[in-house]
């Protein structure tokens, strides 16, 4: 299990005065610790072995230590004492150790990737599409949905409308997931989930983004299926055929709904069929 923001301290005092190293518990049975002041790496490496002794006494089991970049000189002192990289963020590494014996049951490192496509179809049964001046599909003559990745701490509907926003101008209404995809290796090795979403369309003209799109139009759904591209391939097939279904009412995709849970303190989206369970 992961470590937890939610943990008991240790007594700051005592572990100053015994040449250990500042920890707090996390609800698992491990113990997380911040580097916060600068140190000598030679230090570093005996008050951390005197503390994983310490830790391993008191039957702790995972440890998991954060260093800030700025501390970057007491990587290779942790390394040596046996932890591991985890993850990595633009300002800290966390870096982690197994005190038990056996395999760990540290959870691994955010294993995927998650992505937005739009479908914004106007009155006149036009999709909004783009043709990108950036990655694989430069310079192709493909037009496609505006597509993108949700940010950390996004929600997945908001990042639909702040994608098609950016890529087009174009103000949305998010209305619902309509499908989803999970492929493996894409980004550094991590799995991807990739979702299709509904978005109802609240302005219509369109000023691409300068840095990432070579064109936006509306484009006839015809016209957009067409493309041997699309009719290459089943994801992009099935897609339309997702798309058209829904508009023309024989589809029920996932609305969002916010709920409250017992895991945290803020409201969240589920995403689910409200069509069919209004129906019961």
């Amino acid at each position: 299990m992961s470590a937890s923001e939610t943990s008991t301290p240790m007594n700051v005092n005592e572990n100053e005065e015994q040449g250990l190293l500042d920890a707090i518990n996390d609800r698992y049975g491990g113990v997380i610790v911040e580097v916060t002041q600068p140190m000598d790496s030679a230090l570093f490496a005996s008050v951390l072995s005197a503390s994983m002794a310490q830790w391993r006494q008191q039957g702790k089991r995972g440890v998991w230590i954060k260093l800030p970049i700025q501390h970057v000189n007491l990587v290779e002192a942790a390394v040596k004492e046996g932890l591991w990289y985890h993850h990595a963020e633009p300002n800290y590494m966390m870096l982690v150790h197994w005190l038990p014996q056996g395999a760990h049951t540290l959870p691994a490192n955010a294993s995927h990737r998650v992505g937005i496509g739009a479908f914004v179809m106007n009155k006149n049964r036009e999709v909004l599409v783009v043709q990108e001046n950036i990655g694989r599909l430069r310079g192709t003559g493909v037009w496609k949905f505006p597509t993108g990745v949700v940010n950390e701490g996004e929600d997945l509907c908001a990042a639909a409308v702040r994608e098609v926003k950016e890529e087009t101008a174009i103000d949305t209404k998010f209305v619902q997931v309509l499908a989803f995809r999970q492929s493996h290796k894409v980004f550094f090795e991590k799995s991807d989930i990739f979702f299709l979403c509904l978005l109802e369309p609240l302005s219509f003209e369109i000023q691409k983004q300068e840095s990432e799109i070579e064109a936006a139009k509306w484009m006839p759904i015809e016209e957009y299926a067409a493309q041997p591209f699309v009719q290459k391939y089943e994801l992009l097939k099935c897609s339309v055929d997702i798309c058209l279904a829904k508009k023309d009412g024989n589809y029920s995709g996932f609305s969002p709904v916010l709920t409250s849970s017992a895991f945290s303190n803020e409201k969240s989206y589920m995403y689910f069929n409200i069509h069919d369970l209004n129906k019961q």
